[in-house]
């Protein structure tokens, strides 16, 4: 785990199964296993990743409560902080992440968390800006045989199929083709 546990891969999905609903250590990182197959998740990490977020106010812990014979369970739930500071990470992972990176997919996961025009605007920036890095690409890179050059073609193809995505995200929040939350999620002060 990184020394700054802020920047370990699992505290944006984590965030986000928080601002669906509280949970415990255990349901989060079964949670988190069912939904994201392609990210390593242990009961352990998580447990360590919300007490690292609750030290910096992003989560509140409830009291232990026992359910049956099962151990007590610590419920956790986001903080206003939290929230700010989720929003604030999907908005970076949109805006800033790399062509085809997981940080893309997680933000986009839980894009609904903004305003439908604030996402709108975002994605139709990285779109733009992506253009701008196609065009840059060489398109068919002189005096080298094409198959010593053939990663050109697929990040062509790469490249222009997120901004093909993006911008079809983009007109479907537009036309209300997808049903954009309205609602602020339930959160704790801390």
């Amino acid at each position: 785990m990184p020394l700054d546990a802020s920047r370990n891969s699992l505290v944006l999905p984590l965030l986000g199964l928080l601002v669906e609903q509280p949970a415990h250590a255990y349901d989060l990182a079964a949670r988190l296993s069912a939904r994201y197959g392609h990210l390593t998740v242990t009961r352990s990490s998580v447990t360590s990743l919300l007490k690292a977020l609750e030290s910096k106010g992003l989560v509140a812990s409830g009291v232990p409560e026992r359910v049956g014979n099962r151990p007590p369970r610590t419920v956790f739930e986001l903080t206003d902080a939290g929230i700010a500071d989720f929003r604030r990470k999907v908005e970076e992972g949109l805006r800033d992440s790399q062509v085809a990176a997981v940080d893309f997919t997680m933000a986009v996961a839980y894009a609904g968390i903004l305003p439908a025009g604030h996402a709108m605007s975002i994605l139709a920036a990285r779109a733009d800006r992506l253009d701008e890095e196609l065009a840059a690409l060489p398109a068919d890179p002189q005096g080298v045989a094409e198959v010593h050059m053939l990663e050109v073609a697929y990040w062509r193809t790469i490249v222009a199929t997120e901004i093909a995505w993006i911008r079809t995200l983009v007109s479907r929040i537009q036309t209300q083709d997808i049903d954009w939350p309205a609602t602020e999620p339930r959160r704790t002060q801390a």
